[in-house]
């Protein structure tokens, strides 16, 4: 193994890890040594980097939140008209729940964290506020508030669905929430 002199990329391979495991294990399953192991660094790195298990979590869920993020400016970018938006939304929903069960279970895993500890919940926070402002950009804030729990809803459902909704029906449930009566 490398030290950290000739290893600039071990704190983010630590982070990987720990995404990884959590997908695979769950945030229970989940320890310093197994995260050692999987980045292949000493297990002192762990506390090299990290001053605690819930502050390296803590980071990558920060880290996969930002990647998520980054999902929604993908679609969201070139949209300039309000129907560009909702096909960018209905992209974005299939591009979720077409993702790997990695991003599925890590979403859910986050969540249970946010349900019972402050500091995830606060992250959750974060994460919805900058969901909801790129959606603003697109759709006035009540209807992007409403876009972005649709987002996670279709997303969800399309994912665990035996047969998922096709694409006219997400279409369908977009432009219900965002066009007006």
């Amino acid at each position: 193994m490398a030290t950290g002199h000739t290893d600039p990329h071990r704190r983010e391979r630590i982070l990987t890890a720990a995404l990884d495991l959590i997908a695979e294990e769950g945030v229970a399953g989940v320890s310093h040594r197994k995260i050692a192991a999987r980045a292949q660094v000493p297990l002192g790195s762990m506390t090299y980097h990290f001053t605690g298990i819930d502050d390296l979590l803590l980071e990558a869920f920060t880290g996969y939140a930002d990647h998520v993020v980054a999902l929604f400016e993908h679609h969201l970018a070139d949209a300039t008209t309000a129907d560009e938006a909702r096909e960018a939304v209905t992209g974005l929903v299939h591009t979720l729940s077409e993702g790997t069960r990695r991003d599925l279970i890590l979403t859910q895993e986050l969540y249970t964290l946010a349900a019972r500890h402050e500091p995830y919940r606060a992250l959750c926070a974060r994460w919805m506020r900058r969901s909801r402002t790129l959606l603003e950009q697109h759709f006035p804030p009540p209807t992007a508030r409403q876009l972005d729990a649709l987002i996670e809803g279709l997303t969800l459902h399309r994912a665990l669905d035996d047969t998922p909704s096709d694409r006219a029906l997400t279409r369908e449930a977009v432009a219900r929430i965002t066009t007006a009566p």
